[in-house]
């Protein structure tokens, strides 16, 4: 008998399953439908409750009277951010408690599984909505088909989600761009990216929030260097101006604390956690009692 690696269940069909679930799981949140969401809030608003860990794993759901999530304090925000949307899919679609290692340690194809594949699908659906990526590319006047890297880095900051990850559900999940062209673009690496858009190679994560981004917030953690348009002025200690570079100017968050940041009509709430927060999600953005 001749062997084959094709998984034993239609991924189409369950895809389908899974835009519908993210359609409706924003619908019963009452987010936009093309908006970038707060995943922590939309679970909130859900009933599940949502916990960082200092444990080394991508997150753990737990089924129960009270579901809950628990998330990997040590990974990058916007891998957490995608990890939290992947878990509450196990929720939405009823999966018994489970456990996701990281990916570096986990089976080597997880796609081959039907409920990781339909929870990671759904992820990709809830935090990327297509008409809200096409609407992002519009109104910077980009086509995703053309985008360099910094311009995908730009979306994929406004969505929460990594630079790979977005390349990952263009080609992929909404095949927006070709596989190929998601291939190519990922040999400039957010490294890369951070050097080009701050002239200078720098270790710390990067947000990049420029003019066009329609969301209200923006999640960052101590450490984060925040990227917004020239001129603008923060309000309030949990960001310090590190200087301006062509592409706007760089602040960097150094306290918890919620601060907001405008310029001229256009203005954003920058939320700042402490740098690997362990404790609840609805937390995290509790500024320091100089007292304790």
């Amino acid at each position: 008998m001749q062997r084959t690696d094709k998984p034993a269940f239609d991924r189409i069909s369950l895809a389908s399953r899974a835009l519908k679930a993210a359609v409706a799981t924003r619908t019963k949140a009452e987010a936009h439908q093309s908006q970038p969401i707060c995943v922590y809030g939309i679970c909130e608003k859900l009933g599940v409750n949502v916990r960082f860990n200092a444990i080394n794993m991508e997150g753990m759901y737990q089924r129960g009277a009270q579901p809950r999530i628990h998330l990997s304090a040590r990974r990058p925000l916007p891998r957490r951010a995608f990890n939290c949307a992947h878990e509450l899919g196990h929720h939405v679609f009823g999966h018994g408690s489970s456990i996701d290692e990281l990916r570096e340690d986990a089976k080597e194809n997880p796609w081959n599984d039907p409920k990781e594949f339909l929870a990671d699908t759904f992820a990709g659906f809830l935090m990327m909505p297509t008409i809200g990526l096409r609407r992002a590319f519009r109104a910077r006047g980009w086509t995703a088909a053309a985008a360099s890297p910094e311009q995908m880095f730009a979306v994929a900051c406004e969505f929460g989600v990594g630079y790979e990850t977005l390349l990952t559900h263009l080609s992929l999940g909404v095949k927006i761009i070709p596989y190929g062209r998601a291939k190519i673009l990922k040999r400039t690496g957010p490294r890369a990216i951070r050097a080009g858009l701050l002239g200078r190679l720098v270790p710390e994560p990067l947000i990049l929030a420029d003019r066009h981004r329609v969301s209200t917030t923006i999640d960052a953690e101590v450490g984060t260097l925040v990227l917004m348009p020239g001129g603008t002025e923060a309000e309030g200690s949990a960001l310090v101006r590190e200087g301006d570079v062509e592409a706007g100017r760089v602040f960097r968050a150094v306290r918890p604390g919620i601060v907001r940041a405008a310029v001229g009509d256009w203005a954003t709430f920058v939320r700042v956690a402490p740098k690997e927060y362990v404790g609840l999600a609805q937390f995290r953005h509790l500024e320091e009692d100089p007292d304790e």
